[in-house]
């Protein structure tokens, strides 16, 4: 079924009113407050839009960046979008998602270092200038998700039977499986402190301590059953997080800026129903297992704690914070709405365009809960295509968002904002067309080096040969 057939604004503001969502997703094609510069703490962000962490599994096997990696973030630098937000990088090696994700460590630092200073120069060298531009790096555990072992904060009796101990065989891990230990996390509280100062030293200008997506600190948020101090009750929960921030601080003060991407609303899973279509799984009452969910029906989001959690990091100075929602191994609607979904995945349970309307409404209930302080960072705009500069303009307008931020939209576009401050638009045949191939190429491990790399097949000549020869050995496989 072909969602996106809007070649017109106007033909997506009718499909908008004809599904009830215009009040949710607006558009404003005066665009003024886009190119405007925001600040954070002692930063200054030269406009209203971030390239957001997209990983591109194209590190070497132990953890630095690649020639790859190097080309995708001279394209972001080059591009004109004033803040960069790196992707997923590992503290730990067993937290890795993968054997070509990124790890910070000192061996890696000079690497890391020279990525820093070449997406500098690719800025300067169209731009003129770099001081407002503002480039960080998203520190991460991958928890149940890492490609060795799966590391978990606690057992879900829906998300385990998802959650691969050997991953050829389908084999779950079971009620037996070990939990993480108190131990282990505080000793993880001093590898993202120590990151961080790496992260400095490499002259990345915040970190992102990432809470997102499912991953061990998201998953340490919604440990309810969980036994220690890590897990309970709110508090115990937002331990880690807290703890984290406080260190950084503590060591760094304000030499660099702390951020989190947090997910607001984690869902449950949806597998395909007989049809392709994605269907939720059967779950318990109470749900105990999500964060950001409501307990009698964790279909639907709850912002209390979500709220209340962005509100103590920003009492502790954490005053970037990037909304984003669901898990892109169970449930990547919710994230992310797609036209056609990945390899592994099912088909859209609902119009995207809901999705798109849940990013915004979410986001926007956050940013008016918070207050002016916290700078907001939103998702769910590369659906719209060349459209989607019109929606960031109507809701930074409205104060529903600080910053817009485009991620599978930047692997496809990378210098979309260079294009339309020349000709005030966007090129329709250069957008994310949200076929999902990035995802494919993710899941693609057949190979010497374990994964292939990750990048806009359709808009880039470079990674749509990789996927014609990762397609052939999934097929031969």
């Amino acid at each position: 079924m072909r969602f996106f057939r809007f070649r017109t604004i106007d033909e997506l503001k009718s499909e908008v009113k004809h599904l009830g969502l215009d009040e949710i997703i607006k558009f404003d094609e005066n665009l003024s407050e886009v190119f405007k510069p925001i600040k954070v703490g002692r930063l200054v962000i030269g406009n209203r839009f971030a390239v957001h962490p997209m990983e591109g599994c194209d590190g070497t096997l132990d953890g630095k960046p690649d020639e790859l990696t190097f080309r995708r973030w001279e394209r972001f630098g080059g591009g004109g979008a004033k803040l960069v937000w790196g992707e997923a990088t590992a503290v730990v090696e067993e937290g890795r998602a993968n054997p070509r994700q990124l790890l910070l460590n000192e061996k890696n630092l000079k690497e890391f270092a020279l990525l820093v200073q070449k997406a500098r120069k690719a800025h300067r060298e169209i731009w003129g200038d770099d001081s407002d531009l503002v480039i960080g790096i998203q520190l991460t555990h991958s928890g149940r998700w890492s490609y060795k072992r799966p590391i978990i904060a606690f057992h879900n009796p829906v998300v385990d039977s998802l959650t691969y101990i050997d991953k050829e065989k389908k084999i779950p891990i079971d009620k037996n499986y070990p939990v993480v230990s108190d131990d282990y996390l505080e000793r993880l509280e001093d590898k993202f402190v120590k990151c961080a100062k790496l992260a400095f030293e490499a002259g990345f200008q915040f970190v992102d301590i990432k809470q997102c997506h499912t991953y061990l600190l998201n998953e340490l948020l919604a440990g309810r059953t969980r036994d220690g101090k890590y897990g309970g009750d709110f508090l115990s929960r937002t331990r880690f997080i807290r703890n984290v921030v406080r260190k950084i601080k503590s060591e760094l003060g304000d030499k660099i800026e702390v951020a989190s991407r947090i997910n607001v609303f984690d869902c449950i899973p949806f597998l395909k129903d007989i049809n392709g279509i994605g269907k939720p799984v059967n779950y318990p009452v109470p749900y105990l297992y999500g964060f950001g969910v409501k307990e009698d029906n964790p279909l639907e989001p709850d912002l209390t704690e979500p709220i209340e959690l962005i509100k103590i990091l920003a009492s502790m100075g954490v005053k970037l914070i990037n909304i984003s929602m669901g898990s892109p191994y169970y449930n990547p609607h919710i994230g992310r709405p797609f036209e056609t979904p990945p390899i592994d995945g099912y088909k859209q349970p609902e119009q995207p365009l809901f999705g798109v309307a849940r990013h915004f409404k979410l986001t926007s209930e956050v940013k008016n809960a918070v207050g002016s302080d916290v700078i907001i960072v939103g998702t769910g705009y590369s659906y719209l295509r060349e459209f989607f500069v019109y929606a960031a303009e109507a809701n930074i307008k409205e104060q529903r968002v600080s910053i817009v931020g485009v991620g599978r939209g930047a692997l496809a576009y990378p210098d979309f904002f260079l294009d339309l401050k020349r000709y005030g638009k966007l090129n329709p045949s250069k957008v994310c067309i949200t076929i999902s191939h990035c995802t494919n190429l993710m899941r693609s491990k057949h190979n010497e080096l374990g994964q292939f790399p990750a990048g806009c097949v359709p808009r880039d000549k470079v990674y749509a040969k990789i996927f014609q020869i990762a397609r052939k050995g999934y097929t031969k496989k």
